[in-house]
């Protein structure tokens, strides 16, 4: 029998065939594969949780309005602190805070902020803004808060303007049993020493903090190290001196001088960490847009960002020549973007919208801090509340956690534990001239015993398939949440704040070997539980 052929059909069916195979092509493009080999076996050091820390300057409505609403306020609180925030905060485990600045510690005199609400002293912020500045949230306020939210206190002394005298009676006010002025503090309402984890000597001395050359620094670091003292036994408070600012080739000085000074230093003085400074601005003064950005300034931004690596590398090849034994840590004592504020508010109050693409800067930085673990012991993103790259925003009485925060919940499990040796290929990502590395990852062995693994892709175009391998391991489970938006600008509003939240995400595992699939300007954290 003669079969006739119905061309038509059979031209659609050779069309869709083709469509489909063009299709899978297309996808094969656009979805990255990284092999990923992770080796448990390898452990390096710990992941000191104080990466993860904050800092809450007297800064717009960084304190007041976001921290402090005081006690006769409608909007709920203990002793005027906001119970909102501090819920909010308990959940990342917030495992420092640096107070009072910032610039505006080295005019901050701590008597002024300490007594009946009577004898506090008003004054002008002439760094941030020309707000009054009402002192009602002073020194027994800031460690209310710091043992409502479980944190570890970071106290900046005032240089600049202040004296050893002020400073040594400060940290003696806030450690010291039976002392006048321990005594003192006792009668204001806390008769247990408090406990300062690190004492900071100043501030960006080379600019707002003072302004002091390296060796004019040194000579009031010395100073301070040898008549300021804790008084305190429950804490071995670690002090720190100035470090650079990455922006600004003068200030790089004080890197070399302060550990040479430090390698000859005599049995009156000592020094346990350097606090460096390194924003993400994207230029300066800051005009990227925190939204409504495109590509080509997601890419500029998140470039900068990547330059953290180097400049802590810079920072610990200077270091090593003068303390191969690491006894002198580096703190990150301020990072975070820095972008232009938001369309009509006072610019000197550096409030700016948080976007996916915060939360992308946020995890890069997380990973840099532990790749550099051997000597990076400590950091603080500026700020907390309401100011730069924040993890909240409030108004009156809402408030919103913003990507950022997140990502900071997400890398709990990081706090404290033991980097893992990782390898894989990151690939590049191009837009104009710029070309940065599609992916990134880290991996570590948590306290709980699982293993973490942090997977960061940078790409905005393409998704990311990642094949991990575990050797000499057999995986009983692994579990995942990613944090994702469909615009590398989307944010979180007052009006819908989960517009970004983190979402439960499916891995394969088999034997040794897990397999996930990843969007694009994402961050995930995998969970991975071993029979081993």
């Amino acid at each position: 029998m003669k079969h006739s052929v119905n061309y038509l059909k059979l031209g659609a069916y050779i069309s869709f065939v083709a469509l489909l195979f063009l299709s899978q092509i297309t996808s094969a493009q656009g979805q990255n594969t990284v092999k990923v080999t992770i080796e448990p076996s390898q452990q390096g050091p710990v992941i000191n949780r104080n990466i993860f820390g904050h800092f809450a300057e007297h800064l717009g409505f960084g304190i007041y309005g976001g921290i402090w609403v005081g006690p006769d306020s409608d909007i709920p609180n203990t002793r005027g602190i906001r119970n909102d925030v501090v819920e909010a905060l308990k959940e990342i485990k917030v495992p420092n805070v640096r107070w009072p600045g910032g610039c505006f510690a080295d005019r901050y005199h701590w008597r002024e902020g300490i007594g009946t609400p009577e004898e506090r002293r008003k004054r002008i912020n002439v760094s941030w803004g020309g707000a009054v500045e009402p002192n009602t949230f002073g020194s027994h306020e800031f460690f209310d808060f710091l043992a409502q939210i479980g944190s570890d206190a970071f106290v900046s002394a005032n240089v600049g303007s202040g004296s050893v005298k002020d400073a040594s009676d400060w940290l003696e006010y806030l450690t010291a049993t039976g002392t006048a002025l321990g005594d003192e503090r006792a009668r204001n309402g806390n008769p247990e020493p408090y406990e300062v984890l690190f004492w900071g000597i100043g501030n960006e001395t080379w600019g707002c903090g003072g302004p002091f050359t390296p060796e004019e620094y040194i000579t009031e670091l010395k100073r301070h190290l040898t008549f300021t003292s804790n008084y305190n036994p429950n804490v071995n408070t670690q002090f720190v001196a100035v470090g650079p600012d990455s922006f600004d080739e003068y200030s790089f000085g004080y890197t070399e001088a302060i550990m040479a000074a430090w390698a000859d230093r005599t049995w009156t003085w000592d020094l346990q960490g350097l606090a460096i400074h390194n924003y993400t601005r994207g230029g300066w003064p800051a005009e990227i847009p925190a939204t409504g950005f495109n590509e080509l300034q997601y890419a500029e931004v998140l470039e900068e960002a990547l330059g953290m690596d180097q400049y802590i590398a810079n920072n610990r090849a200077i270091m090593d020549k003068y303390d191969p034994d690491t006894e002198v840590s580096i703190l990150v004592s301020e990072w975070g973007s820095w972008l232009a504020p938001t369309e009509g508010t006072e610019p000197g109050f550096l409030i700016q919208q948080n976007s996916q693409r915060d939360a992308v800067i946020a995890a890069l930085n997380f990973n840099i801090f532990t790749r550099h673990a051997e000597r990076v012991h400590g950091a603080n993103l500026a700020q907390m509340v309401n100011v730069l790259q924040s993890v909240i925003h409030t108004e009156n009485e809402k408030m919103v956690l913003t990507p950022t925060y997140h990502v900071f919940r997400m890398y709990v499990p990081f706090q404290d534990a033991t980097r893992l040796a990782i390898n894989f290929d990151p690939g590049v990502y191009k837009v104009g001239d710029i070309s940065l590395p599609k992916v990134d990852a880290i991996a570590a062995k948590g306290k709980d015993g699982q293993i973490y693994v942090a997977i960061t892709n940078i790409d905005p175009n393409n998704r990311a398939t990642f094949d991990l391998s575990l050797d000499g391991y057999s995986i009983r489970n692994v579990k995942g949440e990613t944090l994702y938006a469909n615009a590398i600008d989307a944010v979180n509003t007052f009006d819908n704040p989960n517009n970004v939240k983190p979402k439960e995400i499916k891995a394969q595992a088999s034997r040794n070997k897990v397999s996930v699939t990843v969007q694009p300007q994402s961050v995930t954290v995998l969970s991975i539980t071993t029979r081993n």
